[in-house]
C-alpha cells in the first residue's frame, strides 16, 4: 500500500484508462447498509490535485445520495482490469447537487454528453491510496451497455422528473433521498 498526498499525472493517467469505478457510501451510525456501486460511462472528472466529480445518471436507489447528505463520506475505488495489477481508492467528503437544485446546471456542464442526470456529487479527497491488485482477474471490455441512458431517451423532461422523484425520495433505512422543491407561490 502506497499513500500519495494528490491525484498526480500518474494516478490521472490510471483513472482515465479505467472503463469502470465504484462508489461506496455508509449512513452514520452503527445501523443501516453500506452501499457500494458500480459505475461506467464516461461518469468521472477530476477537478483539481484533491478534487473530484462523478454523474449520477440513477439506477436501483437512492442510498449515495442520502449517505451523502446525511454525512459525507464516500470512497471511490478504481481496479485495473488490464496491465499492471492496481487498486487505487479516492477517500474523502463530498457534497452532492441534483437536478433542480441551485448550482446544478454548473456541474451538469462537467458532463455535456448526458441529457437526463439526476445528481452530480463533487468530493474533497483527503486520503489517496494504491495498492497492489494482484487478486483481480483480468477482464475484457467488450463496451457500454445503453439502457441506462436508453431508458429515459423517450420520457419528457417532466415524466422523467415525476418518476425520479417517486423512485427515489427515500432510501433502503429510510434516510431522505431526492427531495421535490415545493411549488413558487
Amino acid at each position: 500500500m502506497k499513500l500519495h498526498p494528490h491525484i498526480d499525472d500518474r494516478i490521472r493517467a490510471f483513472i482515465g484508462k479505467q472503463k469502470m469505478f465504484f462508489v461506496a457510501t455508509a449512513p452514520s451510525g452503527d445501523g443501516g447498509h453500506v452501499n457500494v456501486s458500480p459505475k461506467g460511462y464516461d461518469s468521472f472528472r477530476i477537478l483539481g490535485p484533491n478534487e473530484v466529480a462523478y454523474l449520477d445518471l440513477g439506477g436501483s436507489g437512492i442510498e449515495t445520495l442520502a449517505h451523502v447528505r446525511q454525512n459525507g463520506r464516500i470512497t471511490f475505488m478504481f481496479c485495473a482490469f488490464e496491465g499492471a495489477p492496481n487498486i487505487l481508492r479516492l477517500y474523502g467528503q463530498a457534497e452532492a447537487v441534483s437536478f433542480e437544485e441551485e448550482g446544478f446546471a454548473e456541474k451538469a456542464a462537467l458532463f455535456p454528453d448526458f441529457p437526463k442526470v439526476r445528481t452530480i456529487f463533487t468530493a474533497k479527497i483527503d486520503r489517496i491510496q494504491d495498492s497492489c491488485g494482484w487478486g483481480v482477474p483480468f477482464y475484457d471490455f467488450a463496451g457500454e451497455r445503453d439502457q441506462l441512458v436508453r431508458v429515459n431517451a423517450h420520457r419528457t423532461d417532466e415524466e422523467w422528473k415525476e418518476k425520479r422523484y417517486a423512485g427515489n425520495a427515500v432510501s433502503i433505512d429510510g434516510l431522505p433521498g431526492l427531495e421535490k422543491p415545493e411549488a413558487a407561490e
